[in-house]
């Protein structure tokens, strides 16, 4: 038998370049599945995301799933593409031990903490406040630097590390300290700044979007103040579940996240494609 992937739909070309198609996988011309593949939203052309794969319950286990990958990652080579990405659920075993399979490396995770209704208290000696302007421009300058490192030190290319860094802190702080649904805080210990936390209440989820001890200040615990911050912060927003995205390798903060109760929903796998 053979599988294969039938478009159902013209190549999709947006003003920008970004690419995308849905297709049938099929066998033998029978359709079992589906998988939609695009080019990234933020790495550009040069790197393919696989969207939404899946075998239908009567055709799996028999490598259906693997071919269709691998039929993807063809079309993204056609495509141009030098790097492809797929994000896998927490809770989907077989599928990431196909992606493992396939050659795919881990180099994120979404993880998630449900909140309760009382807002956790801070240790003796440390408060927060908000961030200020004058703060506000090296803090961005400093984590932009960082978020471009920790791309490039992940194998993204530094051109398009620098881009979606930009991207990202343009959309997402628009309006700097005044973005609507952004609170950027300063922990103090004993009357000294330690460390930045950059909290999303823009959705229905809160978000930690960037949090750091300042160098000088590690290993003193100060980093597990910044996280009960968010949730003290989300708590008092009204919102019941906290997120966050942690690199692969990032120890600590791994280690971190798991001994406060943060659950894996996701991660992210990435392959190059030669």
């Amino acid at each position: 038998m053979t599988t294969t992937l039938r478009p159902t739909e013209p190549l999709q070309r947006d003003a920008d370049g970004a690419l995308s198609r849905h297709f049938q996988v099929c066998v033998n011309s029978r359709p079992v599945g589906a998988v939609h593949l695009t080019t990234h939203p933020s790495f550009g052309p040069a790197v393919a995301q696989i969207h939404d794969l899946r075998i239908e319950e009567p055709d799996r286990g028999r490598g259906r799933g693997a071919v269709a990958a691998l039929a993807a990652e063809e079309v993204a080579r056609g495509w141009g593409c030098k790097r492809i990405e797929i994000s896998v659920a927490a809770e989907a075993e077989p599928a990431l031990r196909l992606a493992t399979a396939l050659g795919y490396v881990h180099r994120n995770r979404g993880m998630v903490k449900p909140l309760g209704d009382t807002p956790p208290d801070l240790p003796e000696g440390s408060r927060s406040r908000p961030m200020t302007e004058a703060e506000y421009g090296p803090w961005r300058e400093h984590g932009e630097a960082s978020y471009v490192h920790d791309w490039t030190s992940r194998g993204v290319p530094e051109e398009q590390a620098v881009a979606k860094a930009r991207a990202d802190y343009a959309h997402l702080l628009p309006h700097g300290l005044a973005t609507e649904g952004m609170v950027l805080s300063v922990l103090e210990h004993e009357g000294t700044g330690v460390g930045a936390l950059w909290l999303s209440l823009a959705g229905e989820t809160a978000f930690v979007c960037d949090v750091e001890t300042d160098e000088a200040f590690r290993g003193r615990g100060h980093g597990r103040t910044l996280m009960l911050l968010a949730e003290r912060q989300a708590v008092t927003a009204g919102k019941r579940v906290l997120g966050l995205n942690v690199f692969a390798g990032n120890t600590p903060a791994e280690r971190l996240y798991d001994s406060l109760g943060y659950l894996p929903v996701s991660y992210t796998m990435h392959k190059t494609l030669l």
